[in-house]
């Protein structure tokens, strides 16, 4: 419980914030009846007693009572809208939406009882599908983005002091299951690099071979990226797909943010791209989308991320080529560098890895040549 101290009419007002069965404060105005002129201390030791007593009411304030739990989580999205991503903010609601609250909806919960066994009861239910067996549920990926908005929610509520400590500390999930990524050779990628040599798409897919680009990463690069003096390649927007289309003047995390030497074959890539958008652009007049990306169709509308995906998926279909995702161009890129005796700090560096002890998780696996010469040279020595 929370209050503060107000001056209305000469008199010391006592404001504590209460809050409503939408989630929605509704701060509740108490008379002290103390003229402001020498009562201050007296003001605030009256402000702490009823903020005290309130506390102590085994059933105050009466709102907390009335909070459905569903409802403090649609309050929450609410709240944390104008502070976050607009793409995580979109993430949040499509989970709160789909699974969070029709669950809490049905149960009717109120947000004073919430208790670790009743989210662990939500955990469980849609890790099982209501199943015996367990099989046919939700993910532990998909499971952690259910308890991430759960917690984010109930520390507010806890911030706001509408409930004592935080019911999600402690939740069971499922172990992540360990991935394998897919991922082409060296001759690999030369060969499908080889089979799309005509294809559109041909651009973007050998600097996202070269460079190890997310998809976000390439669909952000603009003509501003590029420095065709300093002869680099800028990484600093990006262009994300969640049901709608956001551009941002950021990357995912800082260390994404990274600037990379343009590669001979590369710049002259980019420099065949600018000229074919000039004639483009006087081609097709006043119907050109203008804008600053480099990787888009000729009239000039930027390419859609799914549709990436998608053409990637097909291409790779069509040239009868081993099956991989589009982001697994970025893996093979990792790996190419490792088989040629990089270190797992030139791959975080390279990729934009927030931390070396991703890289690490990711890709150390596939560092078998440097293990294979640990190991021969650990049985040398004992000839």
């Amino acid at each position: 419980m929370t209050g503060s101290l107000q001056i209305k009419k000469d008199t010391y007002y006592m404001v504590l914030n209460l809050y409503g069965s939408d989630g929605k404060r509704k701060p509740k105005w108490i008379s002290t009846g103390l003229p402001v002129k020498g009562n201050k201390k007296r003001a605030e030791k009256m402000l702490r007693d009823c903020l005290q007593e309130y506390e102590q009411q085994e059933l105050s304030p009466k709102y907390r009572i009335d909070i459905r739990f569903s409802d403090w989580v649609r309050h929450w999205l609410e709240d944390i809208r104008p502070r976050i991503d607009a793409v995580t903010w979109k993430q949040y609601e499509e989970v709160a939406v789909a699974h969070v609250l029709p669950y809490f909806d049905e149960s009717e919960l109120p947000l004073c009882n919430v208790t670790r066994q009743s989210l662990q009861d939500f955990i469980d239910c849609k890790r099982t599908n209501g199943r015996k067996d367990g099989k046919g549920g939700l993910s532990p990926v998909s499971l952690r983005h259910f308890r991430n908005v759960l917690n984010q929610s109930l520390k507010l509520a806890v911030r706001n002091d509408m409930i004592p400590s935080n019911p999600c500390d402690g939740l069971v999930l499922p172990k992540l299951e360990h991935r394998e990524f897919a991922f082409y050779t060296g001759d690999q990628l030369q060969t499908m690099l080889d089979a799309v040599k005509d294809e559109p798409l041909y651009p973007l897919l050998r600097v996202a071979a070269i460079y190890g680009l997310r998809r976000s990463e390439l669909l952000g690069l603009r003509w501003d990226s590029i420095d065709f003096t300093a002869n680099t390649l800028s990484v600093k927007h990006t262009v994300v797909q969640h049901r709608e289309v956001f551009c941002k003047d950021k990357t995912k995390n800082a260390s994404s943010r990274r600037t990379l030497p343009l590669t001979p074959d590369v710049r002259k890539l980019l420099m065949d791209i600018k000229a074919a958008e000039t004639r483009n652009r006087r081609l097709f007049g006043g119907a050109y989308n203008d804008n600053a990306y480099i990787f888009k169709w000729e009239d000039g509308r930027p390419y859609v991320p799914d549709y990436i995906t998608r053409r990637f998926r097909e291409l790779m279909a069509k040239h009868g080529l081993p099956k991989i995702r589009f982001h697994d161009l970025r893996h093979s890129c990792a790996s190419l560098m490792i088989a040629q005796g990089f270190t797992l700090k030139d791959i975080q560096e390279w990729l934009g890895h927030a931390n070396i002890t991703m890289t690490a998780n990711v890709y150390s696996h596939l560092d078998m040549g440097r293990k294979q010469t640990i190991a021969e040279s650990l049985a040398g020595t004992f000839l």
